[in-house]
């Protein structure tokens, strides 16, 4: 797979004897990379753009994306032939990682039974317009914060800095997102304001991704995980 088959490529038109743009998967509201890392480097290079600007730039031309936009990207942590691993700028650019796992015995169940005859998805009904969503996140950013709650954001990304386990901190993009998903969460929770709970409670989904371990840390089979469960203790 090449950039341009991510972004989409300009095709010249022999009747209009123009350049036409043909828009590739990227110019799209919601955009799931399925396994993103067996993409190569170049063509994760080729979301950069797109993930922190909602733009892309083919032939010295800038294409404004949909909104809302966001990109869900899956990928498998056994598998290691094929694949390329995330440069940590593209890491960072993700607001939050989760990890699944294995369902429970009763949930793997229920995925059989919902899939014995077709599957679910293609019953999934529209719960929301896009103009409803963008409302809904300008709302969120109405969620209060107090000084001191921003002030224990900052803190807990200082100290992956200071680690002395850590090559690589979490950036102020790390920052921001504990701030937007605290809003988000208290929103979610009823509450109009952010407790110190709700941002200890989001610490590993946002900042898991962002923390590049050093080799001794790594040598002791460390995780980003247990740098913040000893940061937040």
């Amino acid at each position: 797979m090449l950039p341009s088959d991510v972004t989409g490529v300009s095709i010249y038109n022999q009747v209009s004897t123009q350049f036409e743009f043909r828009p590739g998967p990227l110019m799209a509201q919601i955009v799931l990379a399925d396994e993103i890392n067996r993409a190569t480097p170049k063509t994760q290079a080729a979301l950069l753009e797109a993930m922190e600007e909602s733009q892309i730039t083919v032939d010295g031309i800038t294409h404004i994306l949909p909104r809302p936009f966001m990109v869900l990207a899956t990928q498998n942590p056994i598998e290691y032939e094929g694949t390329f691993p995330l440069p940590e700028a593209q890491l960072d650019r993700f607001l939050v990682r989760l990890r699944l796992g294995y369902p429970e015995m009763n949930d793997e169940i229920s995925i059989l039974e919902r899939q014995q005859f077709h599957h679910p998805v293609n019953d999934l009904p529209q719960v929301a317009t896009a103009d409803e969503l963008l409302e809904a996140q300008a709302a969120i950013k109405s969620i209060y914060v107090a000084p001191a709650v921003k002030r224990y954001i900052v803190e807990l990304t200082h100290q992956t800095r200071q680690h002395e386990d850590v090559y690589l901190g979490a950036s102020p993009r790390g920052s921001l997102a504990l701030f937007r998903t605290g809003q988000a969460r208290a929103a979610i929770e009823g509450r109009d304001f952010v407790l110190p709970d709700d941002i200890k409670a989001l610490v590993k989904p946002a900042l898991s991704h962002r923390v590049i371990l050093g080799p001794a840390a790594r040598l002791r089979d460390l995780s980003g995980d247990q740098i913040l469960d000893e940061i937040i203790s």
